[in-house]
């Protein structure tokens, strides 16, 4: 493990040393101060490239927070409105959905309707088009399902529309370049050439993660294929695409910023409730924000396949970013969360 801890941090750095990942990173921030930022292993299956300060690593769901972000924004300067239609701004959208429908996962659009092949994960117009002719799976507004692979297309074709900018370039001028974050998809062969290889905890890990046969989980996350296969994540196709919802490749650094910056008003405000009840792709109950989770504790953030996590805690001052190349469970992220001085 390399890198530092504040005094009164101590345990929290016990947590994340105590179950190595082959390749993770931690910070936290406390009133946007840094108190823990450490990180531990490598960057490639083969150990022969140390895991650094520069690594970046694909977070999955931890990323849909930050598309959420650039909708408000655009909210912020007028030029969107949250309980307008959808269609308001993309002509060809079908479903009824509103802007705020679609940012608190209530859309009724959990999966790409259309059977496509891994390929299109490059092809940002072909799966826009899908959705904008897709019927909802039910009234929109009223049943949740997180939006697990169709998020980033239906809020980044929505930046695009109104901005004239593709989400990539929105996302890199407008947040993480002010910010001074080291995250973005659509990554040039400079950043590809920084990413980590994913790998799973063990051979039956996508099986395990897949959900029952026919289940709005096990549907949304199969099309287009690829998102769980290691040969597609780890390979310049996937890191040069335009998947924000699942494809923002990042430092736990640049997320702990993303969310100490929502905390002091930099960015827009996303806690806020818009739904509580029973998520149909999380298959438990959740209060959604806009774009994150909110728990009854008053922490809030998003966690990501595999056991990546970003969160604030508002009464602690806290933003905390865990992530890591091994695919497995939440345990190092609950583990960090309980040594966390009160």
């Amino acid at each position: 493990m390399d890198g530092v801890i504040a005094p009164g941090f101590e345990a929290v750095g016990e947590a994340f040393a105590a179950d190595p990942r082959g390749g993770s990173a931690l910070t936290v921030l406390r009133d946007g101060e840094v108190v823990v930022d450490v990180r531990e292993g490598w960057r490639d299956a083969g150990h022969t490239v140390p895991w650094d300060e520069r690594t970046l690593v694909n977070i999955y769901s931890v990323g849909k927070p930050i598309m959420a972000a650039a909708v408000l924004l655009l909210e912020q300067r007028g030029l969107i409105s949250l309980p307008a239609t959808t269609a308001t701004y993309w002509p060809s959208f079908t479903a009824p959905a509103s802007v705020r429908d679609l940012l608190a996962h209530l859309g009724g659009l959990p999966a790409f309707p259309r059977p496509r092949t891994v390929d299109a994960w490059s092809d940002w117009d072909r799966l826009c088009a899908d959705l904008a002719e897709a019927e909802p799976e039910w009234e929109p507004g009223t049943v949740a399902a997180e939006h697990a692979m169709t998020y980033g297309h239906l809020l980044g074709e929505l930046v695009r529309r109104v901005d004239g900018r593709d989400p990539a370039r929105f996302v890199a001028e407008e947040i993480a370049g002010p910010l001074g974050l080291d995250l973005g998809f659509a990554l040039s062969d400079a950043d590809v050439a920084r990413c980590a290889d994913l790998e799973f905890d063990s051979p039956d890990w996508p099986q395990r993660m897949l959900g029952e046969p026919g289940s709005v989980h096990a549907r949304a996350v199969s099309n287009p294929p690829g998102a769980r296969d290691l040969a597609v994540v780890n390979s310049p196709l996937w890191r040069r695409a335009a998947v924000p919802a699942i494809n923002v490749h990042a430092t736990s650094m640049a997320i702990a910023r993303f969310y100490a910056a929502v905390l002091d008003g930099r960015l827009p405000a996303l806690a806020i409730p818009q739904f509580t009840g029973t998520d149909l792709f999380i298959e438990q109950e959740v209060t959604w924000g806009l774009g994150v989770q909110i728990e009854p504790d008053g922490t809030w953030g998003q966690g990501g396949l595999g056991g990546n996590a970003g969160w604030a805690d508002p009464e602690r001052g806290l933003a905390v970013a865990y992530v890591t190349r091994r695919l497995g469970d939440f345990a190092a992220v609950d583990r960090i969360e309980s040594a966390l001085p009160a």
